[in-house]
């Protein structure tokens, strides 16, 4: 059974629902026949590589909202990130554009790393406060992988993957998906946004239940999520 996932490096809730998704893929009798594929998103393509503004100014501008209310909603994501023992950093992020680091998570997959690159840059980017962006970062991320470092500094200087990650993008815009996390289990049921691991655990079973049968592709979910789009951050349920 496969599981594709459409996720931004920048988004905290791809973050909180990629925990919540391995918490229960843990308890799935059968999560040894899983495949999990990421998929490129950019929250934002005309960012800078690195910028030299805080995050809750950003998003304050960005968005339209007051600088209280943005330092409130990371607050109130910290508080979640730590209930599954994640740490965010959030005064400290350096927010910056993610199309490199994609293209390196991409390079990755080349490897069998595509997980272990997702997680180490979203660790460096909510948690160690490290830019993205930066292509000098991300060679010493990618090396910290077991990736040869030149081979990914020739890759961030060149166009290789590009294509990649725009035909990620291509594909979300198709299937209609606005907003980060996203969730395809079995190219038939969506689960959007970072759901409690029950909604996950359900659409684990009926996708592996329905596995042998050619449906139509349909939306599910609910539940208490959240998830990053075009008009920002935010959750049904304040996380």
């Amino acid at each position: 059974m496969k599981i594709d996932i459409w996720s931004d490096i920048v988004c905290p809730f791809c973050y909180l629902g990629k925990r919540r998704l391995e918490a229960a893929l843990e308890r799935f009798e059968h999560a040894d026949e899983v495949e999990v594929t990421w998929h490129s998103f950019e929250l934002d393509r005309g960012a800078e590589p690195v910028s030299q503004h805080s995050l809750v100014d950003l998003i304050a501008a960005k968005y339209g909202t007051g600088r209280e209310q943005a330092i409130a909603q990371h607050r109130s994501m910290a508080a979640a990130a730590a209930e599954l023992g994640l740490e965010f950093n959030w005064e400290q992020a350096r927010y910056g554009n993610t199309f490199d680091a994609h293209r390196v998570v991409h390079l990755a997959a080349e490897h069998g790393l595509a997980d272990a690159a997702h997680e180490r840059l979203m660790r460096a980017y909510f948690t160690d406060g490290l830019a993205v962006g930066d292509r000098d970062v991300l060679v010493r991320l990618a090396t910290e992988l077991g990736l040869d470092g030149d081979e990914v500094r020739a890759m961030l200087e060149s166009e290789d993957y590009g294509n990649h990650v725009r035909s990620d993008e291509a594909t979300a815009k198709m299937l209609g998906i606005e907003s980060v996390p996203f969730f395809v289990f079995d190219r038939k049921y969506g689960v959007s946004g970072a759901q409690p691991p029950e909604v996950f655990s359900q659409a684990l079973e009926t996708a592996w239940e329905h596995r042998h049968e050619v449906l139509e592709p349909v939306a599910a979910g609910g539940g208490c999520g959240g998830g990053c789009g075009a008009g920002g951050c935010g959750g049904a349920c304040g996380a």
